[in-house]
C-alpha cells in the first residue's frame, strides 16, 4: 500500500528522519534521537509535522447544534478565536476520537481530529448530519488532504514564530487561536493547544504553501536552535504531561468518565450529546474502572499492553501507555485499573515479563 507524504516530507528525508508508516503516512519517527528530541522540546524549541492530523469544517446556522449533539464539551461556552478540548462519543459508551473544537465565528467551526481516525470521525459525523440540515461537502466539509500543519513547540518556540509574524502572536493565550498573516502566507491559522505542555503553536496553511512556510521558519529559528522531532518524543513528551493518546489511553469502549475526562463532559441543560445518560449515572454512581498514572519505584519499563496488578499479587487492570521518562530518567505510565485500586499513592505492580515491579500510582502531570 503506498503512503502518503506531507507537503514536508522530502524535508524530513533530505535532513536524516528514520521514516516509518503512521495513519497511513510516510512520516518522521526520529531524527537525532527521541531523549535528545524531547529535551530540545522542553528546553528550547522544535518543529512536529503533524500534517497527517485532520481538519473538518462544521459550518452553518445549524453547525452549533450539531456541535453540541455529537460532542461532550459545552460548544456553546466557545468564543470567536478560542478552541476547546473535547470527545465525540458512540453511542456505546466509548469514544469515537478525542478532538480541538475551533471557533472562527458563530456559524463556522474547525475539528482538528486525529490522523488515524479521520475516516471513521468523518462517517460518524456525516451520520448525524442530515438531522441538522447539514450537507456533506457543503456545510460539513473534511478538508484533511487539503491542509498541512506544524506544531512548533518548546519555551523558545513564540520567540521563532513572532519573527515570521507581522501582528504580535508570541503572547497568545493557551486555547485561543488567530488567523493571520504567516511568513507572508495570509489567512493561516495559529493556535496554542499544544501536545507537548511545553508552550509554542500550530500553524495550519494550504497545502501549496508549505514550502514557503518551512523556509520562512527555518530562517527564523536560527537564531533559537530550533530542531526537527519526530513522532516518537511528541509521544514521551505528551505522556510527561498527562496527555491522553486515541488508540491507547482512549478507544471505542472507553468513556470520558473512565478516564478522568469528566472536566470535557458538560451536562449542561439542553445540551443531550450522544451517551449523556449513561456518561452522567457514571459520573454519579462511579465506573468499574479508572486511567490512572503511575510512575516505576523499582528499575523498569512499562510498555502498552503489560499487566496491573495489586501490591498482593492480583491482576487489576492494564498499561496502556509506558516510556521511561527523558527527563525524570525513570519509568512512567497510564492504565486502567479496577476503581479500588485507583487513589494516588496506592502501591501497585507492573508486570514485566512475568515478574512483577513496583509502581505507585501519581496524579498528573508527570513534569
Amino acid at each position: 500500500m503506498n503512503m502518503k507524504e506531507t507537503a514536508f516530507t522530502k524535508y524530513h528525508i533530505a535532513n536524516g528522519a528514520r521514516m516509518a508508516g503512521f495513519a497511513g503516512y510516510n512520516m518522521p519517527i526520529e531524527f537525532t534521537g527521541i531523549n535528545d528530541e524531547h529535551r530540545t522540546v522542553r528546553e528550547g524549541a522544535g518543529v512536529f509535522d503533524v500534517s497527517h492530523m485532520g481538519e473538518i469544517w462544521v459550518k452553518g446556522p445549524r453547525a452549533l447544534a450539531f456541535l453540541q449533539r455529537v460532542t461532550t464539551n459545552d460548544v456553546s461556552a466557545l468564543v470567536d478565536g478560542k478552541a476547546q478540548y473535547s470527545a465525540m462519543p458512540n453511542g456505546r459508551g466509548g469514544l469515537v476520537d478525542d478532538i480541538l473544537v475551533y471557533r472562527l465565528d458563530g456559524a463556522t467551526y474547525l475539528l482538528v481530529v486525529n490522523a488515524s481516525n479521520i475516516d471513521k470521525d468523518w462517517a460518524h459525523l456525516c451520520a448525524h448530519a442530515a438531522e441538522f440540515g447539514l450537507t456533506p461537502g457543503r456545510e460539513l466539509y473534511n478538508a484533511s488532504d487539503e491542509i498541512c500543519q506544524l506544531a512548533v513547540q518548546g519555551p523558545l518556540a513564540m520567540k521563532v514564530v513572532q519573527k515570521m509574524c507581522p501582528a504580535r502572536v508570541e503572547d497568545i493565550p493557551y486555547y485561543t487561536f488567530v488567523k493571520t498573516e504567516v511568513a507572508g502566507i495570509p489567512d493561516a491559522i495559529l493556535s496554542a493547544t499544544g501536545y507537548t505542555g511545553s508552550g509554542g503553536c500550530e500553524i495550519y496553511v494550504a497545502n501549496g504553501e508549505g514550502d514557503r512556510l518551512w523556509t520562512a521558519l527555518w530562517e527564523a529559528g536560527g537564531e533559537f536552535g530550533l530542531k526537527n522531532i519526530g513522532l516518537g518524543a511528541r509521544d514521551t513528551l505528551r505522556l510527561e504531561k498527562g496527555f491522553c493518546l486515541y488508540g491507547n489511553d482512549l478507544d471505542d469502549g472507553t468513556s470520558t468518565i473512565e478516564a478522568g475526562l469528566g472536566w470535557i463532559t458538560k451536562f449542561a441543560e439542553g445540551k443531550d450529546f450522544i451517551d449523556r445518560a449513561l456518561f452522567e449515572r457514571q459520573k454519579k454512581e462511579g465506573v468499574a474502572r479508572k486511567l490512572v498514572a503511575f510512575r516505576m519505584t523499582e528499575r523498569g519499563i512499562p510498555r502498552h499492553g503489560y499487566a496491573l496488578a495489586a501490591a498482593d499479587g492480583p491482576e487489576i487492570g492494564t498499561v496502556t501507555s509506558g516510556t521511561m521518562s527523558p527527563m525524570l530518567r525513570e519509568g512512567i505510565g497510564m492504565g486502567y485499573v479496577a476503581a479500588a485500586h485507583a487513589a494516588p499513592g496506592t502501591e501497585i505492580a507492573v508486570v514485566i515479563r512475568e515478574k512483577p515491579v513496583k509502581a505507585t500510582i501519581v496524579k498528573a502531570p508527570f513534569v
